[in-house]
Formats: structure tokens, C-alpha cells, sequence
């Protein structure tokens, strides 16, 4: 008997999602009265639909029924998405050696086209992405202590990584002392500037440039 009824109430369930998933869209107020049973039979189903469906018909799908789906269903669509398209984008520039356009993104996804265009121009501004940027961040002094270490076991270029992360190297203040230097040169008392170097004839150029180059008397 017991079974009799739990087939009862099944079928009973199947069709009233069933029929739910037959409207064009589908809102809160039409599963206001489903109970937990209902209620966890509609989510496992949509969500073995999402699973088979691509392209266009999963984005039609998603349209139906995206006044019921919860917010936190909505943050793992979205990293979902970021996840495929990242992942479609390496394996694309690996194997072919340039940016894949969004055409081939979406066929190697399973995504729409259009998904992927959005996802592409909209992504800087989701929470989701920025929370994911703070994570980063977050990890920041792991990455220092890392180059700390190097740095202390006598790698230059990772001590000068570390001096610069810390802001003990100004890489502005030395490129301006650069650009600041005055070219001549001094021998002795002798001051040989540029502007003197203009006034030389050709025979007194090439007399000093057989000094420097040491040609003299050869």
C-alpha cells in the first residue's frame, strides 16, 4: 500500500511539473502552492535539463524559468559560464595560436553565441568576478613571502622584485635622473660638450676619434 502511494504521489508530482514546464514562462505564483516534495522534484528536473540542453535552447530555458531560480543558482550559472569560456579560450589559443573568435568559443562551450558575448562584455562588472579578483588579492602577501624567501637565498632578480613590491626601489625617481644627465666629457680641465662637438671641423673630428677608438699612429 505504502508503495502504491508513493507511486501515486510521484506521478502526481511528475505531472504538475510536468505541465509547469509546458507554460511559455513560468513565475513565483505558479509553484506558490508546491509542497518540499514538489519542490525538489521541479529543481532536480530543471536541473537535468540545463545539463542536456546548449546553445539557444538553454538560454530559453533559462528565460522560463528565471523568476524561480534562487539568486545562488544564478551566481553558479554565471561560474559556470566563466569557467567554460576561460577554459574554451586556452585550449582554442593552444591549439591554434590566436584569439578564438566567439563563434568558436560558443561551439567549443556548448554556450550560445550570444551567452558568450555577454558574458565577454558584462564579466568586469559582475560581483562574482570582483569577489573572485579580492581572492587574489588576498593572496598577495603568500606571493611576497614566496619571493621573500628566493630574495634571501641570494636571488637578485627576486630581491629586486621583492624591493620593488615594497616600494623600496622608485622606478620613477630613476628613470627622471636619467633624463636629467648633461652628455660631455671631461679630460683634465677640458670640458668637451656637444654643443663644442658642433663646432669641430671634420678633420678635428676625425683626429678625436681616432684618440678613442686608440687608431692614432696606427
Amino acid at each position: 500500500m505504502k508503495t502504491d502511494a508513493a507511486l501515486t504521489n510521484y506521478l502526481t508530482t511528475k505531472k504538475k511539473v510536468d505541465n509547469l514546464f509546458a507554460l511559455q514562462k513560468i513565475t513565483l505564483t505558479d509553484i506558490e502552492d508546491f509542497n518540499k516534495m514538489e519542490r525538489d522534484y521541479l529543481a532536480a528536473t530543471a536541473t537535468e535539463m540545463l545539463n542536456q540542453l546548449k546553445g539557444e535552447e538553454r538560454d530559453n530555458f533559462i528565460s522560463k524559468i528565471e523568476q524561480i531560480i534562487p539568486a545562488n543558482t544564478k551566481n553558479q550559472f554565471w561560474e559556470h559560464n566563466h569557467f567554460l569560456i576561460g577554459r574554451a579560450i586556452n585550449k582554442l589559443m593552444r591549439e591554434y595560436g590566436f584569439m578564438p573568435s566567439k563563434s568558436a568559443i560558443a561551439e567549443e562551450t556548448g554556450l550560445s553565441r550570444q551567452t558568450v558575448t555577454k558574458h565577454l562584455k558584462d564579466y568586469k562588472t559582475n560581483p562574482e568576478y570582483l569577489a573572485e579578483i579580492e581572492q587574489f588579492k588576498f593572496m598577495a602577501p603568500k606571493v611576497l613571502g614566496t619571493v621573500f624567501k628566493f630574495a634571501t637565498n641570494g636571488d637578485v632578480k627576486a630581491a629586486r622584485l621583492y624591493f620593488e613590491m615594497i616600494g623600496a626601489i622608485n622606478k620613477q625617481r630613476s628613470n627622471t635622473v636619467v633624463n636629467e644627465q648633461t652628455n660631455y666629457i671631461q679630460i683634465n680641465n677640458t670640458i668637451l660638450s656637444q654643443e663644442n662637438l658642433k663646432q669641430l671641423s671634420v678633420e678635428q673630428l676625425n683626429q678625436i676619434e681616432c684618440i678613442v677608438t686608440g687608431s692614432a699612429g696606427k
